[in-house]
């Protein structure tokens, strides 16, 4: 049943509440009446806060048609701004944040939409957990005050898996994206999202995450990750606890103009003994699985029932909905979309995800091996965009400039993050490099022969050696690469071709090569997104990113102290000789890499190669490298000079 809307407020209040641009020093909670007994309804008011003090006052006006759940049923406020609710023992209180109004936010820009009510608090958790409520409140009421977040123009930036796992990595985190956004100018930004993995399990270092992002001074929304979780926590109710306490439901709505953003948790921890997978069988280490539970999903249904049909709907969770990255594994995709689907019906949604570390945009119908049998369904069902790392390959790899790890991501884009600019709800996607001028969409390789001989030698080490490799001197390093740009007549001869890798990259864009003055001729997408198998080999590598992954040279640093190497995650310590990291970082694989070959002809010389993207918005993008053909490689070393 589709319901009808409609805030309500007497113009005269609108006028003394006009909207102003973006206000992140409204800081109050929501408004919380105790009862001694416990209601045995959930009840309170959304109401305009005049004095912006949180609390409900006598003279202050309740507001009409606003959305307010207990995590299952959904109701609009009525004329006089209540509300009236079921209660259960553990559950999250919220509203709908309605476009044209903001809620208070916390010291840290939290938004204060919701209270948790968990009466008898968690079970004995490491990291806290919920502290016991005790009884339901008498009232709960939502402070709201106008503003400008009814404009059908604006923007939000969107982070997948920071994950620091220890203070080190959290300082990486402020020299990425807290320096990012304190350079930035974000007066049109109305909100940062964070698609979960905000941590790498120690949740105590959630505080100074959130003294990082504060510089942003933009409202943030989190989605919770698998590495968010309470490790501890015996059942799945409990698993977020921790996370609720810090930032509030793990699962919610809220309006920007003519976008409804919905938030989902995906992550089912423990799934052992509930989901039919072999990884969660009961004899297993407790592990997690990706998929949306049933009260969620009554939620949703009921959440949408009261939002237009020509709303966009932008659904973030943590584990992908589908991903080309770990497309045969039912973990790492969403076990149930084919239910998240049937509720969408025939909606424009855009999906948000992270956790592969890799950026994917995956257009509506697009379609891999194995995502029918791991997801229920087999092309794309909507836009999905894998939203990349803030971590990059886990803070892996050599260190950059800023001294930060250059820790190029799976697929083989940079480190970065999504800018979502929106206009009702049409929207353009851009992603944003943080070692890049952001107007820097691709890069450019070869792969030759003498690549691909030299990268299969350093395979066949990995695959020798395995994690004893430290030990053991690679067979060959960057140093006998040699000059990257520099192609032989017998590379050409043997097949050499242009590797463009867009990182943004979708199956509608264009990608044209030129060399030097000639005509410009098309480069084809490696992956056609037609149902196929994933390649995955070094002739489907990105050899630009491949230098970089089997160069790691953070792991020979070494002192007296013995503080060798560098920790990774969990303990683990990447020390010994420089050379590849683990087979699993490797851009062996990518979809959104355009190759072309090369002419054997090129004649010796210097050589200009220009390449121009245009992606599936219309937007152009170009750049000119230049790289020499030569017959035979000369002597890349200094020669001894003698004169008299």
């Amino acid at each position: 049943m589709r319901h009808s809307v409609s805030l309500v407020l007497p113009m005269a209040l609108l006028w003394a509440t006009a909207a102003a641009a973006k206000d992140t020093s409204y800081n109050a909670s929501v408004h919380v009446v105790p009862s001694s007994t416990g209601a045995d309804m959930a009840r309170g008011t959304v109401f305009i806060d005049a004095n912006r003090n949180g609390i409900l006052d006598d003279a202050e006006i309740g507001i009409a048609g606003v959305l307010v759940s207990n995590g299952r049923e959904v109701v609009a406020t009525d004329d006089v701004g209540s509300y009236a609710l079921p209660v259960y023992g553990d559950m999250n209180l919220f509203i709908t944040k309605p476009a044209g109004y903001t809620t208070p936010v916390d010291a840290f820009l939290v938004p204060q939409f919701s209270y948790i009510h968990k009466e008898e608090g968690s079970p004995d958790l490491r990291f806290g957990g919920i502290e016991p409520t005790g009884p339901m409140p008498e009232a709960v009421n939502f402070p709201l005050i106008a503003d400008n977040s009814a404009r059908a123009e604006f923007e939000c930036l969107v982070f997948g898996d920071a994950q620091p796992y220890f203070n080190m990595q959290v300082s990486y985190v402020r020299e990425t994206v807290g320096r990012m956004l304190a350079a930035r100018n974000n007066s049109d930004t109305e909100c940062l999202l964070f698609a979960g993995d905000i941590m790498g399990d120690d949740l105590s270092l959630y505080p100074r995450f959130k003294e990082i992002i504060t510089v942003g001074d933009t409202p943030q929304y989190y989605a919770g990750g698998n590495h968010d979780v309470d490790f501890d926590a015996e059942s799945d109710q409990h698993s977020f606890d921790t996370f609720r306490r810090e930032w509030g439901p793990e699962y919610y709505s809220f309006d920007i103009g003519n976008v409804h953003f919905v938030t989902l948790d995906n992550v089912r921890y423990p799934c052992n003994g509930v989901d039919d997978h072999p990884f969660c069988d009961p004899s297993e280490r407790q592990t997690y699985n990706g998929v949306v539970h049933d009260r969620q999903l009554e939620w949703l249904a009921n959440d949408l029932s009261f939002v237009p049909d020509d709303k966009l709907i932008v659904m973030m969770a943590h584990i992908p909905f589908q991903t080309f990255t770990d497309n045969t594994a039912a973990k790492h995709q969403t076990d149930n979309l084919d239910a998240l689907v049937e509720i969408l019906g025939e909606r424009l949604v855009l999906g948000l995800s992270g956790h592969t570390h890799t950026t994917e945009n995956i257009l509506t119908g697009e379609y891999y091996e194995g995502w029918e049998e791991n997801t229920g369904v087999g092309p794309a069902p909507f836009h999905q965009i894998v939203t990349g790392a803030l971590s990059g390959s886990w803070w892996s790899g050599s260190l950059n400039d800023d001294g930060v790890p250059g820790a190029p991501q799976r697929l083989g884009s940079p480190r970065g993050f999504y800018q979502l600019a929106f206009d009702g709800a049409d929207y353009q996607e851009s992603y944003k490099s943080f070692t890049h001028d952001h107007s820097e969409q691709f890069h450019v390789s070869f792969n030759s022969p003498r690549y691909r001989e030299w990268a299969q030698k350093l395979v066949d080490y990995v695959n020798v050696y395995g994690g004893t490799r430290s030990e053991v001197i690679p067979p060959v390093s960057l140093n006998d690469m040699g000059d990257v740009n520099m192609l032989t007549r017998a590379d050409l001869e043997g097949q050499t071709w242009a590797v463009v890798n867009v990182w943004n990259g979708s199956r509608e864009d264009t990608v044209m090569l030129q060399i030097n003055d000639g005509a410009a001729f098309e480069a084809t997408r490696t992956q056609k997104g037609t149902g196929e198998a994933k390649l995955r080999s070094i002739e489907a590598s990105d050899p630009f990113a491949i230098f970089r992954q089997f160069s790691d040279t953070r792991r020979a640093m070494a002192s007296a102290s013995g503080n060798n190497g560098y920790e990774m995650f969990q303990g683990s310590i990447w020390e010994g000789n420089a050379g590849p990291l683990d087979s699993w970082l490797w851009t062996n694989s990518s979809p959104h890499l355009w190759t072309v070959d090369l002419p054997a002809d090129l004649p010796a010389g210097i050589h200009s190669l220009t390449v121009k993207v245009e992606d599936h918005h219309g937007r152009t993008y170009s750049d000119t490298i230049a790289f020499e053909v030569v017959e035979e490689i000369p002597d890349m070393t200094w020669q001894e000079v003698f004169w008299e």
